[in-house]
């Protein structure tokens, strides 16, 4: 039975694109081994990681104390999915043993009635389940889940998927409304549409039906935590604001009405509303996912797809308060809305979710990791201001350059798993139609018999290739990209004419084997402005090309960033074959003016100024020639 339209698993995807392939490869060959490392503490100079030790800990196979965050079994499990995917994209023997070893060390970590959270066996084994505002043991549960379902559809192997399994059972059992059952709801989500994956792996309706017991229970008592915290009369990380909104929980979830508090928490609840709203078909729950979607796209994003704009709680701010240099947009938020996007479009397939998809792969999820795989940003920056920026208490946490790793390292693995799994957001179909959501070089095998391939080398030219690899009547639904003003579709070299449904052209016809679909883009360089309540960017405007946002940087610039001013008659050009360092990838140019500095600070005449070539280059690749000031918006 599948939904509005299902997404389309990984193993029915070939990726063979000249920007994602060297991506994948890129986490294959880097991301993947570096992080293992990491985890096992064998990078000279990274934060410590201490996840595998803490295992062998609570496995009795080693001796010490239980080090890292509450939830840092969580960075093991998503290295484990990253690896999972990785095993589909490009079988590796060395890999999957690697794997398979750890696997077999969180079985013999897990305890006989199936809890699993080193944490608490290791450290505070008389404190279980009772703080699950701060404790994390739902969501290091949730993401388990995740790597046992991701594995098992990999490999075919069940040793991981029994295990979460295993825990799964004990969750359900133990939370609910029934009889002998606890009340009780997460303070991160994450287990809910963890669950929502495992039904689909096993069929097995307990899953769902607890997944929409945390969900429906969210907001049914909006004191909840403080109740908890009176209850248990202790605290994990410190005193509490009780704030109602930093863990979603202001009120029920179908009455949700505005995107606040913590945007991953958010984005991972999202996801998983969206996700049970096109499995049981729950209007009102799909009601309430258009209202938050809209107003965080309409209200709360930048222009890069960064969400969460403030650092206090890594939360959402208010509407239209972005601001460019104290911002957050942390890079699992970014993973977040992926996941909430994939979820929309199979509730209903509209091209409005698919453009947010392709804003966050190209601008906020690339730019969390450095171009070499070894280094990684958790706050992504759209303004950094030398001796600004990192140093000022204020400006703390906006870092000039990509630290190693991190204490709290729950993005750079959010990045490797989503890399990794790309197929799955590009494609999509039900019974008649195949939709063709991102532009990924390669090819497809549906479930409902069509088969295409595609040549594509977006996102730096718009023309994209389909071919017909069967003889089938279907209907093929291209996205028409938001940003695209002029577009043209061929089949067999001949002008073809297309319904437009939800912003996808759709072709409906009986195909043969070769029949060939061209969609040429127009993109050229063009200028976005923000809302004018968006005060941040009152003046201003951001350059881009296709779905990549470009930046200034003091490399390209030289120094003071906030000095130039591009005239709006200023012609942009595409300068190909940019920088070596960053990859070659196009650059854009203008002429553009420079504001000089005087011999005081304030003066009766405005600043003198020259004239200077403005060069940009894509946001995603900023950071990568060393420290130094970078800019999205520039002063128009």
């Amino acid at each position: 039975m599948l939904k509005r339209q299902q997404a389309e698993s990984i193993k029915n995807v070939t990726v063979e694109d000249p920007f994602w392939t060297p991506l994948q490869n890129l986490v294959m060959d880097v991301v993947i081994p570096y992080q293992k490392a990491i985890l096992e503490d064998a990078v000279p100079g990274a934060e410590k990681s201490h996840a595998i030790e803490n295992f062998r800990i609570a496995a009795g196979e080693s001796r010490g104390e239980f080090y890292g965050m509450v939830f840092q079994d969580s960075d093991v499990a998503k290295w484990l999915e990253a690896a999972a995917y990785s095993l589909v994209l490009r079988p590796d023997a060395e890999l999957e043993r690697q794997a398979d070893e750890l696997i077999a060390l969180i079985g013999r970590a897990q305890q006989p009635d199936g809890y699993l959270d080193t944490y608490f066996i290791v450290k505070e084994p008389e404190h279980k389940w009772q703080n699950l505002e701060e404790c994390h043991e739902l969501y290091c549960a949730g993401h388990m889940i995740e790597a046992g379902v991701a594995y098992y559809e990999a490999t075919g192997k069940t040793a991981l998927l029994d295990i979460v399994r295993k825990n799964a059972d004990l969750i359900c059992a133990r939370f609910g409304k029934g009889e002998g059952q606890v009340r009780g709801v997460p303070g991160h989500q994450e287990i809910e549409l963890a669950l929502l994956r495992l039904y689909d792996a096993t069929g097995e309706a307990r899953y769902l039906e607890t997944a929409r017991y945390f969900l429906e229970e969210r907001g049914a008592e909006p004191d909840y935590f403080t109740e908890e915290r009176a209850r248990i009369g202790w605290r994990h990380f410190g005193p509490s604001s009780g704030d109602r909104n930093y863990a979603q929980i202001y009120a029920p979830v179908k009455q949700q009405t505005e995107a606040v508090g913590h945007s991953v928490r958010a984005g991972y609840m999202y996801t998983a509303m969206a996700h049970l709203a096109a499995e049981t078909g729950d209007e009102e729950l799909l009601a309430a996912c258009r209202t938050l979607w809209r107003n965080i796209v309409q209200q709360k994003m930048y222009v890069t797809g960064g969400v969460g704009a403030t650092v206090h709680g890594e939360a959402f701010s208010a509407g239209y308060e972005l601001p460019n240099d104290l911002v957050y947009a942390e890079t699992c938020a970014s993973a977040a809305m992926i996941f909430f996007a994939r979820r929309m479009l199979e509730a209903e397939p509209k091209a409005e979710y698919a453009d947010i998809l392709e804003k966050e792969l190209y601008n906020g999820l690339l730019s969390g990791m450095q171009l070499d795989g070894r280094r990684f940003f958790y706050v992504n920056p759209l303004e950094v201001v030398p001796g600004v920026s990192g140093c000022l208490p204020e400006y703390r946490h906006v870092l000039p350059v990509r630290p190693q790793w991190y204490a709290c390292a729950c993005c750079p693995p959010n990045v490797a798993r989503t890399l990794t799994s790309l197929g799955q957001y590009a494609w999509g179909e039900n019974a008649d139609t195949v939709y063709a959501h991102l532009f990924l070089g390669g090819r497809v095998r549906c479930q409902n018999g069509a088969q295409l391939a595609c040549r594509s080398a977006y996102p730096w030219d718009g023309q994209v290739s389909y071919t017909v690899e069967c003889e089938k009547e279907f209907a093929l639904a291209l996205r028409i990209p938001g940003w695209c003003k002029h577009w043209q579709l061929t089949v067999n070299g001949r002008a073809a004419e297309a319904e437009m449904k939800d912003g996808y052209a759709v072709l409906r016809q009986s195909w043969q084997r070769g029949d060939t679909v061209v969609l040429a883009l127009d993109m050229p360089p063009r200028r976005i402005y923000a809302d004018a309540r968006v005060r941040a960017d009152a003046g201003c405007v951001a350059l881009a090309r296709g779905p990549v946002v470009y930046c200034v940087e003091e490399t390209d610039n030289g120094g003071n960033l906030a000095a130039l001013r591009l005239p709006r008659t200023a012609q942009l050009r595409v300068c190909p074959g940019g920088d070596a360092r960053l990859g070659g990838v196009p650059v854009l140019q203008a002429e553009a003016l420079r504001l000089l500095p005087g011999d005081t600070l304030y003066r009766d005449e405005p600043s003198a100024q020259q004239e200077t070539t403005l060069t940009a280059v894509p946001y995603y690749t900023w950071g990568n020639r060393g420290p130094g000031g970078m800019r999205v918006w520039v002063r128009e």
